[in-house]
């Protein structure tokens, strides 16, 4: 084993280990949220991208539509179509091989691989395949463990974990707020998201937010 290669799997595995095990955290906000052990594993087997699991499970928690829910979770899963537009000239994979990398392509796998650019192309592959799988192995497990602990304290509401929700979110935005750009926009969101709540259907805030986003961008570009 090259000492590029054990650099690479080390880096590799403590962002998975790390990632994976906030995995625990869905699972008993999913459970609180009202979901059953099988759609909860089977929504990280299957979706595998954390911000739009947690959006899922908070949306139709509160009440919201599958639609609202879906639509919320597809609009934070836009970037990891932008990272595989990164990612497919490195790695040029085809057929099923295509369809296994699209599914463990997101903030870590893409993250790791970037990172290794001075180490060399093969480095980068390295960095994306044993990320990707590994933060899948570690989400799904720990999701799992989550769900049972869940479950297993009857009511999961009694004992707080309905704000698993958002914490984990304020959990995954907190460290990219950075600048008093990313302030502003967080406070701005944070302001609409609670005038539209009562006025509107659950799930719909987080979409307006959204949109509010895309406002400032294009202000900053403009």
């Amino acid at each position: 084993m090259s000492k590029v290669f054990r650099a690479t799997a080390t880096q590799s595995l403590s962002v998975s280990f790390t990632v994976g095990l906030y995995g625990t955290a869905f699972g008993a906000a999913s459970i609180a949220a009202g979901f059953s052990i099988l759609q909860t594993c089977l929504l990280s087997l299957l979706t595998f991208s954390g911000a739009s699991q947690f959006a899922i499970v908070g949306v139709m928690g509160a009440g919201g539509s599958a639609i609202s829910g879906i639509a919320t979770a597809s609009l934070l899963g836009i970037r990891n179509g932008l990272y595989g537009l990164r990612m497919a000239p490195l790695l040029k994979v085809r057929g099923v091989k295509r369809v296994i990398a699209a599914q463990v392509t997101i903030d870590e796998s893409t993250g790791v691989a970037i990172g290794q650019e001075d180490l060399g192309i093969d480095a980068m592959k390295q960095g994306f395949w044993l990320t990707g799988f590994g933060v899948y192995i570690f989400w799904n497990f720990f999701t799992l463990l989550g769900a049972l602990g869940a479950q297993a304290m009857g009511n999961p509401s009694a004992w707080g974990l309905d704000a698993a929700v958002p914490a984990a979110f304020l959990g995954l935005v907190w460290p990219r707020l950075t600048g008093k750009y990313e302030r502003t926009l967080a406070a701005s969101a944070v302001i609409l998201a609670i005038v539209l709540s009562p006025i509107i259907s659950a799930g719909l805030p987080i979409i307006a937010t959204a949109l509010l986003a895309v406002a400032f961008g294009w202000k900053v570009r403009s």
